[in-house]
C-alpha cells in the first residue's frame, strides 16, 4: 500500500488526484474547519486533523506505517500570490509555513514529497525565494533529486487556464520528469453543458442532468461517474444592477462592454481589473476560477454567476464530491483547490517512475 499524507490539505484536490493515481491518503492536516469537514466527507478512511500544523508531532502520524510514500501539500501562500500586492513580501509570516513542510519531510522521511503553490512564488526576489525553498529541501540528507516547474491545468485535461508551481523531490535517486502535456484541451461547453439551467440566486440542492449520459461529452461522463444527479447547484444572488450589466457582456468580454450609464458607482472605470465581469467563452478552457464570486465571473450563455457545481466541474472535481460549509466558504474552498486532474497527472508519473525504479 502506498501511503500519502496531505499536510495543508484544503478541501482535498491534491489528495483526490493522488488517490486517482493509486495512493492511499492516510492522514490530512487542515486548519480551516469547513475545508477539514469537506476533506473528511470525501476521504472517509483518512485521519483528518483540524488544527494548526505547528502543534503536530510528525512522527505521531507514522503509527504502524513502515514508510510513507509521499508527503504532499500547498502551504498557504497569501504572501506569494500575485493577486496580493499588499503583503507580498518575505516578511509575511505565512510565507514561512513551508518550513513546517520541511520539518515533516525531515522527520518522516517519505520516499517522495510534492509541494504545490501559486506560480507567483517563482518570481519573488528575482527568483531567490524559489531557490531558497529548494535549497532547504536539498539540505535534508538524502533528498538530492529535486525538480520544479510551473504546470498549466489546461494541459492535463482540466477545462481551466490555471497555472500552479510544483516542487517534487525524492530520496530514491530518481530524476523526476513532469508528465507530457495532453494532445487536446477541454472547453467550458464540454465541461458544463449537461448541468441544469439556473437563475440568479438559485440554490438547488439537486437536479437532473440536462443530457443523457450517452449524449454528454467525454469529460462530463468522467465527472458523472458514481453520481446520478447534479448536486449543489448554488448560485450567488447578485443585485438587479449587476444582472443588468451582465446583459451587455458577450462571451470573452469583461466590464469594458458595460455602458458608462450603468457604471456610475465606479469613480474611475479604467481602474477595474480585467478579470472583473468576465463572461466565460464556451469554446475554450475557462479563465482561472479563484475568487469567482467576487470577480463576478459570468456563465457563458445565462445572465448569472457560475454555480458551485459548475465551478467544481471547471476545477475537475467529480460530481460525487460534496462540499461542506456556507455558500461563501464552499466557493472559497473550490477557488483555493488544486485541480484534481492536474494533481493526478503529477502523481501518476511519480508512481510510474517508482515502479520502473524498483524493477
Amino acid at each position: 500500500m502506498l501511503y500519502g499524507i496531505d499536510i495543508f490539505s484544503g478541501a482535498g484536490g491534491l489528495s483526490l488526484g493522488a488517490e486517482m493515481a493509486g495512493i492511499n491518503i492516510s492522514d490530512a492536516i487542515e486548519i480551516d474547519p469547513n475545508a477539514a469537514k469537506t476533506f473528511k466527507r470525501n476521504h472517509k478512511d483518512a485521519n483528518v486533523l483540524q488544527c494548526d500544523i505547528k502543534d503536530i508531532e510528525p512522527k505521531a502520524l507514522l503509527n504502524d506505517k513502515k514508510t510513507v510514500f509521499v508527503i504532499m501539500g500547498g502551504p498557504p501562500c497569501q504572501g506569494f500570490s500575485l493577486s496580493n500586492t499588499r503583503t507580498r513580501n518575505m516578511e509575511n509570516a505565512k510565507n514561512f509555513l513551508f518550513q513546517e513542510f520541511v520539518r515533516f519531510v525531515k522527520e518522516i522521511r517519505p520516499e517522495w514529497f510534492v509541494l504545490e503553490n501559486v506560480w507567483g512564488i517563482t518570481n519573488i526576489n528575482e527568483g531567490k525565494t524559489r531557490t531558497m525553498i529548494e535549497d532547504q529541501f536539498r539540505a535534508i540528507k538524502g533528498y538530492d533529486n529535486i525538480t520544479s516547474d510551473i504546470l498549466w491545468a489546461s494541459d492535463y485535461g482540466v477545462p481551466q487556464n490555471r497555472n500552479r508551481f510544483f516542487l517534487v523531490g525524492n530520496r530514491l535517486g530518481i530524476d523526476y520528469k513532469f508528465p507530457e502535456k495532453y494532445p487536446s484541451k477541454i472547453s467550458v461547453k464540454e465541461a458544463i453543458s449537461d448541468l441544469p439551467s439556473l437563475k440568479n440566486g438559485e440554490l438547488l440542492e439537486e437536479a437532473s442532468y440536462t443530457q443523457s449520459f450517452k449524449d454528454a461529452s467525454e469529460y462530463a461522463r468522467l465527472m458523472r461517474k458514481g453520481s446520478d444527479k447534479a448536486r449543489q447547484n448554488f448560485v450567488s444572488r447578485n443585485n438587479d444592477l449587476v444582472i443588468e450589466r451582465y446583459k451587455y457582456i458577450g462571451q470573452g468580454q469583461n466590464w469594458r462592454a458595460i455602458p458608462d450609464s450603468l457604471m456610475q458607482n465606479y469613480a474611475d472605470k479604467n481602474r477595474c481589473h480585467s478579470g472583473i465581469y468576465k463572461r466565460l467563452r464556451e469554446d475554450q478552457p475557462s479563465v482561472v476560477i479563484s475568487n469567482y464570486r467576487k470577480s463576478m465571473l459570468i456563465h457563458p450563455w445565462e445572465d448569472r454567476g457560475i454555480s458551485v457545481r459548475e465551478a467544481a466541474r471547471l476545477q475537475s472535481f467529480p460530481d460525487s464530491f460534496v462540499f461542506d460549509g456556507t455558500l461563501t466558504h464552499i466557493q472559497q474552498q473550490i477557488g483555493n483547490a488544486v485541480p484534481p486532474l492536474l494533481s493526478k497527472a503529477v502523481f501518476q508519473q511519480i508512481v510510474k517512475l517508482t515502479k520502473e525504479h524498483e524493477h
